[in-house]
């Protein structure tokens, strides 16, 4: 018999209340809801793109009243072709910061890479698709062993890499030769992807209305993914003010390009590039475990996450970037030598993927970091070299931006602690 006697009333469970997200409910409230979660993420240390955007800004507007040849069509179309190179390496830097590692050999590798393929089609007289391949191929492979070497054997990652930016150096070297240098013939097709430039008004404009509309198909497939799962979505008044946002930067961007010569493919290749990673970052399974590894190692090896599998395949992507990086700036200069890969672009890769928004101490970032961190490096050397200031001044400066943006990084983690959110 029932405690209580045969008519006492039976308990029963208390509804459950669906999961919602505060940040989009305050969104609801206009603009006193954008306000508010404004100041939240203030307060709580999620900066997100702000400091990057605003340091950028403040670049242009210091350089551009210097000297307002910063700002013409030509620099700014030049300045879009010359940040793929470190721009592509520093994709796939993000990546590794992203599990809270760190790789020293991505310079190194996109060198021996940018050799590979330069021997091969040049010397060799190999076709120049599959001289490509194998190029590629070499960065991916040599990740893969820097990986094993991390994951399996437990070697940290900073050693590593750091003994891979010296043996792949000398590998470089042994490659190119005697001569040390391998000048390509400018009609291949690496030096074409880099330096093809579409002159028709409508290729400009069109990419950035099919990026706009890929946005906005996005946005809504998402919004109607929540809303069949009951959860919160964004309302539709978020949906048009980022839409009008990014349609104001894509067609002012190509309004600008086509100023000069046009859209070159090789900006085109880069924004492909980052689009499809960061659909890998946030929307598959795969980059939701690479983010799960970098936020708590131990809570993603408890949740039957593959550590091993997943340091070993982000090294891997992390070299094949470095290769493709490797070859546009090849391409860019017209050779591989023995001082592909070296100077300052090893900093400048970490630099850009740092000062974009990724975090040293992992778990935050997106691929999009790439592309605001290569601006941010490259509007600084554009600027400098207008300026004719020595490479001193511009190695102190770069190291300085550099420093803020770890500053402004570490004080971040700091305000999220005591905000309970890291």
């Amino acid at each position: 018999m029932p405690r209580g006697g045969v008519n006492a009333p039976v308990p029963v469970a208390p509804e459950a209340i669906p999961a919602v997200d505060p940040r989009l409910i305050v969104r609801q409230e206009g603009i006193k809801g954008y306000l508010g979660e404004f100041r939240r993420r203030l307060s709580s240390g999620e900066l997100g793109s702000l400091p990057v955007v605003l340091a950028l800004i403040v670049i242009w507007a210091v350089f551009g009243s210097l000297d307002s040849s910063f700002l013409s069509a030509q620099n700014l179309s030049n300045l879009s072709q010359q940040i793929v190179g470190t721009g592509m390496i520093a994709i796939g830097v993000v990546f590794v910061l992203l599990l809270g590692e760190i790789d020293l050999s991505v310079g190194s590798v996109s060198g021996l890479c940018a050799a590979l393929y330069a021997v091969l089609e040049v010397t060799h007289g190999v076709n120049q698709w599959v001289a490509l391949l194998v190029a590629l191929v070499g960065g991916a492979v040599v990740g893969l062993i820097q990986g094993v070497f991390f994951a399996k054997v437990g070697v940290p990652a900073f050693v590593v890499t750091l003994a891979g930016n010296l043996g792949w150096n000398g590998l470089m070297l042994q490659v190119l030769g005697a001569t040390g240098t391998v000048n390509l013939s400018g009609t291949d097709i690496v030096s074409r992807l880099y330096s093809t430039i579409y002159g028709q008004e409508i290729a400009a404009y069109g990419t950035a209305a099919i990026g706009v509309a890929l946005f906005v198909v996005a946005s809504l497939v998402d919004t109607r993914r929540r809303r069949a799962a009951g959860v919160p979505y964004r309302p539709t008044t978020d949906l048009v003010l980022r839409t009008v946002l990014l349609a104001i930067v894509a067609f002012l961007a190509a309004y600008t390009l086509n100023q000069y010569k046009g859209l070159p493919l090789a900006l085109l290749i880069f924004l492909i590039f980052i689009v499809v990673l960061d659909f890998v970052l946030r929307r598959t399974s795969y980059g939701r475990q690479v983010f799960a590894l970098g936020g708590n190692i131990e809570g993603a090896r408890r949740a039957g996450i593959n550590v091993s599998w997943i340091r070993i395949s982000v090294f891997s992507i992390c070299s094949t970037m470095a290769a493709v990086g490797g070859l546009f700036l090849a391409a860019q200069i017209q050779s591989a030598s023995q001082t592909s890969g070296g100077g300052n672009l090893l900093m400048n890769a970490i630099a850009a993927a740092v000062i974009g928004g990724t975090s040293l101490f992992g778990g935050r970032g997106k691929t999009w970091s790439a592309l605001l961190g290569a601006l941010v490096i490259g509007s600084i050397q554009s600027g400098m070299n207008i300026e004719g200031l020595s490479n001193a001044i511009q190695f102190m400066i770069t190291g300085a931006v550099l420093l803020a943006a770890v500053v402004v990084d570490s004080l971040a983690r700091r305000t999220q602690k005591a905000a309970g959110r890291a």
